[in-house]
């Protein structure tokens, strides 16, 4: 079963916070504020998480100090978060990993992605993208057909199993006709490149940003990009929905902050803000487009929550197809 006994903790947590709601609201916030990565230091979450933390600094006019707090997926994190004191001093640097696909994916949750979080904003993320070797046929519509004539099975590889990229490229395989592709989960995306890149594997996947500089460099060919339009960055690359001829088909490994529950409505507002503030920051938006990342349109915390509770059910169907692979 589940354990849910710090939720209670939480709880109570919240209802001292109601008591001194006038205080926090108005000081807030009076000293620095810790921001939690659930994730090592170096991948995709923690570039944007250190953007965003710079910029919030000058924001709210108080420190943002990052903290890689990884392993577990994400949910170790995460659930330190979860039962952290709701003062707006402990924010978390979610995923969809941490807030979309946890409690699809995994056999006995440790916290509910959508109870056990206040949603402060969604900020975007990196858009995936397929890379083959530059070996293989050009398009990603020649790669599909020579992997349905393949034997054996052409392979791909992902960061893990019941990750983003597994699932979106599972999503990929059945709106390209169910092309056999098979799945090789590995531990992280970088040793999956690396075969990319040594020729042992025909296809990886990964985000944008990190896929740029080998298509860049000529170690790896980008099919396509699962981007709502075109990538500036390699305007050459057609998006996943003019490749396949199925519009409206994106995935982005997106980001989104979160405080625990129980967070006084008016330091929500002022995160909220901050935040948005931040996203509108032309400066901040060129920064992230360099790095290969999206970044979100300002929001409210209702739209972002309406907004992961969409994706939470957009992933369902594919998690439960391979719930064998899953739960292996």
């Amino acid at each position: 079963m589940p354990d849910y006994s710090f939720s209670r903790r939480g709880l109570l947590a919240s209802g001292g916070a109601l008591l001194a709601t006038p205080a926090i609201a108005q000081d807030f916030p009076a000293r620095p504020i810790r921001l939690v990565i659930p994730f090592p230091a170096g991948g995709p979450t923690d570039v944007y998480a250190r953007f965003y933390a710079e910029r919030m600094t000058r924001e709210l006019g108080q420190t943002v100090v990052t903290e890689n707090r990884g392993g577990a997926g994400g949910a170790i994190g995460a659930m330190e978060v979860a039962r952290a004191r709701p003062d707006g001093y402990t924010l978390l640097f979610g995923t969809a990993s941490t807030h979309a696909l946890y409690n699809l994916v995994t056999r006995q949750p440790q916290y509910d992605a959508a109870k056990d979080f206040q949603v402060v904003a969604t900020l975007g993320g990196g858009p995936l993208c397929w890379l083959a070797h530059p070996s293989r046929p050009g398009t990603l519509a020649e790669f599909l057909a020579a992997a349905r004539s393949a034997n054996p099975p052409l392979a791909y590889g992902s960061p893990g199993t019941g990750t983003l990229m597994h699932l979106a490229t599972e999503i990929l395989k059945r709106e390209s006709g169910n092309v056999p592709l098979s799945h090789i989960p590995y531990r992280g995306a970088a040793p999956a490149m690396n075969d990319l890149i040594a020729g042992t594997l025909a296809l990886a996947v990964n985000t944008l940003g990190a896929g740029l500089p080998l298509h860049q460099g000529g170690r790896a060919r980008m099919l396509a990009v699962a981007s709502s339009a075109r990538a500036p960055q390699a305007p050459d690359v057609p998006t996943a929905a003019e490749a396949l001829g199925r519009p409206g088909f994106t995935a982005v490994l997106w980001h989104a902050v979160f405080a625990p529950p129980g967070l006084p409505a008016p330091v929500l507002a002022r995160l909220s803000a901050a935040t948005n503030a931040t996203l509108a920051d032309a400066a901040f938006r060129a920064s992230l487009n360099t790095a290969g990342i999206e970044p979100a349109a300002p929001g409210t915390p209702d739209s972002a929550a309406a907004f992961i509770a969409a994706e939470a059910a957009r992933y369902s169907p594919i998690v439960e197809a391979i719930r064998p692979e899953l739960d292996a």
